[in-house]
Parts: C-alpha cells; structure tokens; sequence
C-alpha cells in the first residue's frame, strides 16, 4: 500500500509542480493530471524523472508522461531529454518509443525512427508506422515526400499496410505532400475502407492547389462513389464540409444547392452544426447567392471565427463593403475575436466599396484594439486600397515605410493601380523595382514569370512609346519568358423535363 502510494503521489508530480508545491505532496484525483494542459518547466520535469529514477519505479507508463512533458515545450535540448528518457530506460520499450514518434516535431520524428531502423533493435508495430507518416504528413515538403515513401516501403514489407489506420494515415501524408495520384493508388488498392478512409482522400482532393479545378471535380466524383458504395459507409459532417469546399471553388451553385439538401435530409439541419452552416455560407457567397449566405448565417444558432470571416468575405467580394464592417462589431458584440483572416476580408471589403477612411482607420486600430500585428496580406489589402482610390504616391510611401520587406505581389498592385490612373511616371519607377525583384537564376525551381514584363509594356504602349515597348519585349525573349495563354470556365446546367 505505501508503494502504491507512493506511485500515486508521484504520478501527480507534474500537476504539483505546476502549482509550486514540489516540497509538498498532497493527494489530488488522479484526473487533474490527466486533463493538465499547461506545461511544466523543464527543470521540474527533471526533478520528477529523478524522483522515479531514485525510487526504482520502471512503469514505462510514468516514463511516456515524463516525454510528453519535454515534447509540449519544444527546443533542441527537451527534445533531447526526451530521446534520453526513452534510450536509457532498463528494457528497450516499444510503447515509450511510439511515445515519442507521437509527440515530438513532425521532423524529429521522421529522424528518430530513421535512426532506430538503421540499429535494427527495436521490431516496430502499426502504431509506430501510423505516428511516423503522421508526422510525415504535418512537414510538407520535397524531402518529407521522399522520406515518407521509404517508410511506406518499409511498412509495407513488414505486412502493415493491411492495416485500415496505416493505409489511411498513408493517404492522409501523400495528399498533404502534393501527389495526389500516390494517395489515390494507396486509396484503390483499398479492399476495406471507412469513413474516414473516404473523407481522407475526399480532403485531399481538395486541398490541391495545382490543378485545383480538376482535382475538386475528382471530389465530387468520389463523394458520388461513396454514396453508391457496397461496404455502406454513409458521410460524415466532415464528408460534407469537404464536399461543400469543392461547390465553393467550383463555383457550381446547382451541385451545392443538391448537398445542401442531402445534407438537410440526411445529417441535420444547417444551422445547428457550426462547420457544415459555415461551409454553406462560403459556398452561396463564392457562388454569388449572398443572401442566401446572409439567410443561413443568421438562422445559425452557434457562430464561430471562421463562419463570422465567411460571411465578412463574401460581403466583401459583392462589394457590400458596410455591411461587412458592420460585422465587426456584431462578432465583438458575441465575444469571438477576429483573427489574421477576418482583417483580410476586413480590408478587401474596403477596397471593393472604395471605403478608404474607414480602411486606413481598421488598419491603424488592428494591433492597438484587436492586439493583431498586421501581416503582408494586410499590407497588400492597403496598396490596393489606396492605389484603387488613386492615392498612388501615398501607396508608394506606405510600402518603403513598411516595417516588413514588401513582396512582389504588393508592387504588382501599385503597378496595375499606375496603370488604370495613366500615371506612367510612377509606373515605370515601380515596374523597374519589379524587375529586379526577379530570380538571377532562370532555373525549374524559380521560373521566371511573365506577368511583370507584360504589365510595364502594357504602360509604356498607352502611352505611345514604342521604342520602350520593344526593349521590354526584347529582353523577355532573350531570358525566354513565355507568355501564359488565357482561358475562361463556363458552366452548364441540363434540365430534365
């Protein structure tokens, strides 16, 4: 009994250390541990570990807390102690490995398993598999892509890729790292699937951004597919924000309007799940039906950050640009507080209705009243406001003042501004820092880009001067810039009658 005290006592060590009181060692629930989401400092952390060391307790369970503790304040030197935690533990534990792999950094994990497969020590089982292409999948990039194949081998040689939670984690990291076509194979091969199988790929579908037209149509079809499926799995809330996501970057109103109703008939009413009634209100507005969007955002019973940005956006982009500000304070009437997001549709409604008082005003009041720094986009929204209104001397001013280094794309508005106002003395000032903002190295991974060349022709031919005309078109076919064709989407709907 008095170990077993003992076990308890320390086990809530974490929860009196948060408090202060490591001298003292009262007996809390075993449950405030449990649900502690703050973290400890690392020195206290310590402490405890020295406490099980001293005492001879070997419960791995106690060990995995103690790694979950070093991996919620992350640094070279906890993710360190929590590697040491796990590599000096008497008997080599799988459970405390997989511990690991679940709560370190994306990239630390990836690391960590790679260099536990080349001791060959340990023999790994499918939760080891499903935290590591977990971790593959929140660090996208070229290199994770190239790792996250060699552990898909991997798990595939050792019989683990019969397992529904691998194959769809699978999924899950190739869609997040851009090949769509690998988590496709991984998804037909599939001879069981779930829902969440289903809504994996149906995500990822959607989270293209090459392609992304063709891509959201490939997730309709697979919505279609699962409904029509043999093994019954019916959508989830999830399936159809996923779906709704696709009708809003298609555009396509009438396959919005049939989710709708089939959400309607067969999930639940709209405005008593915040996600799907917020998916709506994006999809009626980006699909140019905003009153409906106004209907159903105001029968919602519960509103959170991203349906109140929903709503400001799509207000915003039909150039009901009071409105939109109006819905600031209502949503600081609720007590949800606007993020990052909600100020770029804030400041894009301005632009649109031509509000430039009241922009300058929301931009100058962001970090003092709402406690946001404003970001590039923030910038970006402001050259665009004041370039729009013809303020382009202001606008040039307000980006060299910047306190961030502007982007290409903020110059490009001021450029396109010069160009409506038939200003070709700040154009061509703002054209030339253009083009010397472009790569020196003319390589596949940076192309060269067209549009910048296009828009400082475009001035000097409005204003006749035509020998500037074929100098700039003269130096874009000696660094061979290509110009983009154009295209346009039309789209039609049959009636049956």
């Amino acid at each position: 009994m008095v170990i077993k005290a003992f076990q308890i006592q320390v086990l809530l060590l974490p929860t009196i250390c948060f408090y202060g009181h490591i001298q003292s060692l009262p007996m809390f629930n075993f449950q405030l541990l449990l649900n502690l989401k703050k973290p400890i400092a690392s020195h206290q952390i310590k402490q405890i570990h020295a406490q099980l060391i001293t005492n001879g307790l070997k419960n791995p369970s106690f060990f995995a807390k103690l790694i979950k503790s070093h991996c919620l304040l992350p640094s070279p030197q906890n993710t360190q102690h929590a590697r040491s935690i796990f590599e000096h533990f008497p008997s080599q534990s799988l459970f405390l490995f997989n511990t690991l792999l679940r709560c370190s950094q994306p990239m630390d994990s990836v690391f960590t398993f790679a260099n536990w497969v080349s001791k060959g020590h340990l023999v790994f089982d499918d939760f080891t598999y499903i935290f590591v292409l977990g971790a593959c999948a929140r660090s996208q990039s070229l290199s994770t892509l190239w790792l996250g194949r060699q552990v898909h081998v991997k798990a595939f040689k050792s019989g683990f890729m019969s397992n529904l939670l691998v194959r769809t984690t699978s999924i899950h990291f190739y869609a997040n790292n851009k090949d769509i076509l690998s988590a496709r194979r991984v998804f037909d091969e599939m001879s069981e699937r779930s829902s969440v199988t289903w809504n994996a790929m149906i995500k990822g579908y959607i989270s293209q951004r090459e392609r992304a037209k063709k891509c959201c149509r490939e997730a309709l079809v697979l919505f279609r597919g699962m409904l029509s499926d043999v093994s019954g799995q019916n959508p989830t809330d999830t399936t159809m924000v996923c779906v709704l996501s696709a009708c809003s970057q298609l555009g396509e109103v009438f396959s919005g309007a049939c989710v709708h109703g089939f959400i309607e008939k067969t999930i639940c009413r709209p405005e008593n799940d915040v996600f799907i009634g917020t998916g709506l209100v994006d999809m009626y507005a980006k699909c140019g039906y905003i009153d409906t969007a106004l209907c159903i955002f105001r029968l919602m019973r519960v509103k959170n950050v991203l349906t109140w940005t929903a709503m400001g956006t799509g207000l915003a982009v039909h150039g009901r640009g009071k409105e939109a500000l109006e819905l600031l304070d209502a949503m600081e009437d609720s007590g949800i507080k606007p993020n990052p997001v909600t100020f770029t549709s804030l400041f894009s409604a301005c632009c649109h209705a031509g509000l430039v008082e009241e922009g300058l005003h929301l931009f100058h009041n962001t970090r003092d009243r709402f406690g946001i720094e404003p970001q590039i986009q923030h910038y970006g929204c402001i050259v665009d406001l004041l370039g729009r209104a013809g303020y382009l001397n202001e606008a040039y001013d307000f980006i060299i003042e910047m306190p961030i280094k502007p982007d290409a794309i903020l110059w490009r508005s001021l450029l396109s501004a010069c160009n409506v106002h038939g200003d070709l003395a700040m154009a061509e000032k703002v054209g030339k820092i253009l083009l010397r903002l472009e790569p020196t190295n003319n390589s596949l991974h940076v192309p060269v880009t067209s549009e910048d060349y296009i828009a400082l022709s475009n001035v000097y031919a409005s204003a006749g001067r035509w020998r500037q005309v074929e100098m700039v078109r003269k130096k874009m076919k000696s660094k061979r810039v290509e110009t983009k064709p154009g295209g346009s989407f039309i789209q039609t709907i049959s009636k049956s009658h």
